[in-house]
């Protein structure tokens, strides 16, 4: 049985070489360590070459590394009219690159709510999301994009922000950040198997069954508070009760990749995946 579940780092793991560094020595890495997706992190501003990228799908390719961007930080579907134009460029950026350095996936975090409800945030979001779909398909580029589910709540970014999001716009799904929706509510509730499970169902009531064959998520520690989270924590450090969520990963069937954002990244998406091997039963070396 082949493996369900693609793991890797988000952003290169600490272990690269300097040489050759950079992204194409990050994919190199992950694929000596058995982790076969990359996020390349794109946080602060997305300054790449069109050769630069090149040479990345090349290596991608090379090693069978599948490949996703997170978009810079300061992306905003809420910003005021003034902001959303530097805020939708950065979205673009990161799309059009990534397209060009074999990324199929482009996640990036929605904004905040600016203590407005949930409800009166949704159209504008959905319009400005669509009218990037748009413009990215006239383009020629095919990539997902993806809002992440953030961890306070007072960010856009709650497991139904982003379903409405994906429901309302072909081309679109979440990125299920499980840290976040546990550190969401503030009180160490979302960390149940019965909890990941009404998830699951509800995300493959939303967006339909096969959707729940693509996920991509990102997956640590964290450290929260009554406001949600604080910061992320290695594995062993954390309240993350890793076996109960993938009990019901494994229980609805889903596929797709899992990316560690923890302190220490490779070694925690390494015992991510000797996790899922151990529960799973299926075999890591077809993954």
């Amino acid at each position: 049985m082949s493996m369900s579940f693609r793991f890797g780092t988000v952003g290169s793991p600490i272990s690269t070489p300097k040489k050759p560094g950079g992204s194409v020595g990050a994919i190199a890495r992950s694929a000596d360590l058995g982790l076969y997706a990359l996020e390349l992190g794109w946080v602060q501003s997305v300054r790449v070459s069109e050769k630069t990228c090149a040479d990345i799908k090349a290596t991608a390719e090379e090693h069978q590394v599948l490949i996703s961007v997170h978009a810079p930080y300061f992306i905003n579907l809420n910003a005021n009219d003034e902001e959303w134009p530097k805020a939708r460029q950065r979205l673009m950026d990161a799309a059009h690159y990534g397209y060009l350095a074999g990324a199929t996936d482009i996640i990036f975090h929605p904004g905040s709510y600016f203590e407005k409800p949930p409800e009166t945030v949704w159209p504008i979001a959905i319009e400005r999301l669509s009218g990037c779909v748009e413009e990215l398909r006239a383009a020629g580029n095919p990539v997902t994009l993806r809002p992440e589910t953030m961890g306070k709540s007072a960010l856009l970014g709650s497991l139904e922000d982003t379903l409405e999001m994906s429901h309302a716009i072909p081309g679109v799904h979440p990125c299920l950040d499980f840290a976040h929706l546990h550190a969401r509510p503030g009180d160490g509730t979302m960390n149940s198997y019965d909890e990941w499970a009404r998830l699951l169902e509800s995300y493959g009531n939303a967006l339909g069954q096969a959707a729940l064959q693509k996920l991509h998520v990102h997956l640590s520690g964290i450290l929260y508070t009554p406001k949600g989270e604080k910061e992320h924590l290695p594995l062993e450090e954390a309240d993350l009760d890793l076996a109960a969520l993938f009990k019901a990963l494994l229980r609805f069937e889903c596929q797709g990749r899992i990316l560690c954002e923890s302190p220490i990244m490779e070694d925690d998406a390494i015992k991510m995946r000797q996790s899922w091997v151990e529960l799973s039963g299926q075999n890591p070396e077809s993954a």
